[in-house]
């Protein structure tokens, strides 16, 4: 099967400062995949990559065998780490315009998780906290039936029972040929779901591998690894 995702030799330079250095990366379906670095490291520039946010100064970047661009947006549900939408909408017209702008938009699974965390879909979201805001943007984007999900730091601002429900909707609301990449620095909170994690320091990748080659062969939890590599 196609990979969802192929790095080229990828390069992103801001000025003179040097983000991603010539990386090369491939990644397959239906994989739940952390990505693990320091700050500064090049993950967020990565993901914006693969959203067309960024254009690469090197390589080639292509998703599902295509050069990213508006047919690759139609299969990609991005989360971004900070809040985008407008405060003066409410959630029921937040829901409306993802169902006019997204032909994959799923409107009864993102009504059904607002029920499900009491939401109300008539307030606005200048009236909700940081961490409702966060769980409004997480349902719109996993209610997408998208081939790839770039979810930016997805549970940061939420409570532990929250962040649960979380995961869980992460796992429930994606097919199983779908891939989703998840950056956070909440490393224990997600181990139980991943599939691999790729560890990116100073624009190059240093580590690709299965949670469950890093428990066998290292004897230790991605979260060890990780505070062992970069000295956390």
């Amino acid at each position: 099967m196609e990979p969802i995702l192929e790095c080229r030799a990828i390069s992103k330079w801001y000025g003179a400062k040097l983000a991603l250095d010539r990386l090369d990366l491939t990644i397959p379906r239906g994989r739940i995949i952390r990505l693990l670095g320091p700050n500064g490291s090049g993950k967020s520039t990565l993901i914006k990559l693969c959203n067309g946010l960024l254009t690469p100064t090197g390589g080639e970047l292509l998703i599902g065998g295509k050069a990213v661009g508006l047919e690759t947006k139609k299969i990609v549900s991005y989360l971004p780490e900070r809040t985008y939408l407008n405060s003066w909408m409410r959630v029921h017209e937040l829901i409306a315009f993802f169902k006019d702008f997204y032909a994959d938009f799923n409107e009864s699974r993102a009504y059904d998780m607002l029920s499900r965390l009491s939401i109300n879909p008539k307030d606005r979201l200048k009236t909700m906290s940081k961490g409702t805001k966060e769980k409004v943007q997480l349902i719109l984007v996993m209610s997408r039936d998208s081939q790839l999900y770039l979810l930016d730091e997805p549970i940061g601002g939420v409570d532990p029972a929250t962040r649960d429900y979380i995961l869980n909707t992460i796992l429930s609301n994606y097919n199983e040929n779908a891939t989703i990449i998840i950056s956070t620095h909440l490393i224990a909170d997600i181990e139980q779901i991943l599939d691999d994690v790729i560890f990116v320091n100073q624009g190059h990748i240093v580590l690709t591998a299965s949670v469950d080659e890093i428990r066998e062969q290292k004897g230790m939890s991605v979260d060890a690894l990780f505070r062992e590599e970069f000295k956390c």
